[in-house]
């Protein structure tokens, strides 16, 4: 692709941080604004981040004038005329993204590729719009856009053929990785983070386990980048919120069904960091310590009864707790299951443990070096409901030739930070533990989408332990 000048519309932090991309790739950049506030908040975007840069040394003083001096700022998209690319970064409404396209089909040269940076809507119904469908397409980057190695190529029925791969190839000049997906509703990270965080929020709704509980499972336990409810804040309810009914409108699937919590907070204002206040920013947030309890029988784990009586806890046939790690020990009152996963003890709560026993279960744990997460008594508990779920979403993307294993994982590990991929971490956990455990699950909510996908059942009826890959 011949590229001279690159058009942005919409110049809020995506915006100016998609500009700051092609302009640092030596290209020039000609940013449009809807008036002269919104095009000085622009400016200041683009001043601030690189202004960052230099200051960490990864830019050095000649170089960001050189970056800046490479973006022309207006209020007039008219200006976009001679423009090899355009893409939009514009509010989340379709009615505003036809409106611009519709006005940049008239205004571009034939030969100009459209592109829109939409997170969720559909790619199709935009190119319909205008008189150019087989030129455009989705070029999906993440925020922030200067840091985030990831862009979602986003082709439709209609795309042209090559374009799509020029596209690519361009993100790759940009110093990014493309993952090219079909035009499906959230692309391959959102399809599979926010039924996830919304997961999260659904446990907390039933009482499952408390917010900071569940945050901790996620990121300590599972070793993510952040826990849900961290990452809800970030990311805004209100856009977690759109998203999911972008995704049920599309799927009708149980697991796409937003969480009635959630619209609760998105109705109330609480959006996260952008209003000041979400699932976090009440005074008094945090866990309070627990007792521990005073005798302990530990039974299933040598090394946390090792643990606990290097910290001075003696086994008693008579003990306040018994901590039951793994096996089917039939609960009693002074019965805590528990699950160790990482640096997480999760902690099942039944309907007949004492609070003594609980609080003193909690107490035990964390002297014994790990994060107590106290929870109900459900399959999977926390860690394993919300995993397993959010793999299993990962195995039907598969399954249904949306997206390849590899751009799967790549797009998890560069959209969201992820150690290993999904399919990685499958594979690391075992196939047949992860089926077992959707088992579980489904067995409990018989629900459609809570069932092990077809082809994961049929790998571990085969006996295999990897999936097959070309």
């Amino acid at each position: 692709m011949v590229l001279e000048m690159v058009g942005v519309v919409g110049l809020g932090t995506m915006g100016a941080g998609i500009a700051e991309v092609f302009a640092r790739a030596g290209i020039r950049v000609c940013g449009v604004e809807a008036d002269e506030v919104a095009l000085a908040r622009g400016r200041a975007h683009l001043e601030r981040s690189t202004g960052r840069a230099l200051d960490k040394g990864k830019l050095t003083a000649a170089e960001r004038e050189e970056i800046l001096a490479r973006v022309t700022l207006t209020t007039s998209r008219a200006d976009l005329r001679d423009a090899d690319l355009v893409i939009e970064a514009i509010p989340e409404r379709m009615d505003l993204k036809v409106e611009l396209f519709g006005e940049l089909d008239r205004i571009c040269k034939p030969s100009t590729i459209l592109a829109t940076n939409t997170s969720s809507l559909s790619v199709t119904a935009l190119a319909a719009a205008t008189g150019r469908p087989g030129r455009l397409v989705g070029m999906h980057f993440f925020n922030p856009a200067p840091v985030m190695g990831l862009v979602e190529v986003v082709g439709t029925v209609v795309t042209d053929p090559g374009v799509v791969d020029e596209v690519a190839g361009l993100a790759v000049r940009l110093g990014k990785s493309p993952v090219t997906v079909g035009d499906g509703a959230g692309f391959v990270v959102n399809r599979l983070l926010l039924p996830y965080l919304n997961h999260a929020v659904t446990l907390l709704d039933h009482g499952v386990a408390a917010r900071d509980d569940i945050d901790h499972a996620m990121k300590l336990g599972v070793g993510l980048p952040m826990g849900p409810f961290q990452l809800l804040d970030l990311i805004g309810l209100d856009t977690a919120y759109e998203i999911m009914n972008v995704l049920f409108d599309e799927s009708r699937s149980d697991r796409h069904v937003p969480s009635p919590l959630l619209r609760s907070y998105v109705a109330a204002g609480l959006l996260g960091r952008k209003s000041g206040r979400g699932f976090y920013g009440e005074a008094g947030d945090g866990p309070q310590d627990k007792a521990p309890a005073r005798t302990v029988r530990v039974v299933g784990s040598p090394e946390l009864a090792d643990r606990l009586d290097t910290a001075g806890f003696k086994e008693s046939d008579d003990p306040d707790v018994v901590l039951q790690v793994g096996g089917s020990l039939p609960l009693s009152g002074n019965t805590v299951r528990v699950r160790l996963s990482g640096q997480v003890a999760e902690l099942a709560v039944s309907v007949l443990t004492t609070q003594e026993a609980a609080l003193g279960a909690h107490g035990l744990l964390k002297i014994a070096g790990y994060t107590p997460v106290p929870c109900k008594d459900r399959a999977g508990l926390v860690i394993e409901a919300l995993l397993f779920s959010h793999l299993n979403d990962a195995v039907r993307m598969y399954e249904s030739g949306y997206a390849a294993i590899d751009d799967i994982d790549a797009a998890m590990r560069l959209g969201c930070g992820y150690v290993t991929g999904p399919f990685e971490l499958i594979e690391s956990i075992g196939l047949a533990t992860v089926r077992d455990g959707l088992r579980a699950l489904h067995a409990e909510r018989l629900t459609p989408s809570s069932a092990p996908a077809p082809l994961l059942d049929q790998l571990v009826t085969a006996g295999l332990t990897r999936f097959p890959r070309p």
